[in-house]
This record gives C-alpha cells, sequence and structure tokens, in this order.
C-alpha cells in the first residue's frame, strides 16, 4: 500500500494535543491590532479545539497526524 500524502497547509496549522484532540490557532491576531484591546488579544493568543465536525475533515487532511 502506497504512503499517503499530507495536505501541508493543513499540517502548518493543525496539531494534535495529548489526549488525541486536534489543536488550532484563533484567527484575527495578525494585523490591525492597534485597535483592539489587550483583553481581547490575549483571549486570542490561547489555542483551541477544533470542533468535532470539523476534526473528521482535519484527519483526512493528516492521515498520520
Amino acid at each position: 500500500m502506497p504512503k499517503l500524502k499530507s495536505r501541508k497547509a493543513a499540517a502548518k496549522r493543525f496539531r494534535k494535543s495529548g489526549s488525541g484532540k486536534i489543536m488550532r490557532r484563533k484567527a484575527f491576531k495578525n494585523h490591525l491590532l492597534q485597535h483592539k484591546s489587550a483583553t481581547r488579544k490575549r483571549r486570542l493568543s490561547h489555542i483551541a479545539l477544533v470542533s468535532e465536525r470539523d476534526a473528521e475533515n482535519v484527519e483526512l487532511m493528516l492521515p498520520y497526524l
């Protein structure tokens, strides 16, 4: 059986946690930060879980995650 290829764009965006759940970064933390409050920017810095429905698609994109 041949090796499966990973989607490289997805490989750069998702990681697996110790319990096996898929983690992601939050959006809106790249630019135009001067008008966002410090509290909001700090909240956006945390890692988030991928929802269960989306996790199935991510696992298809990353067969060896």
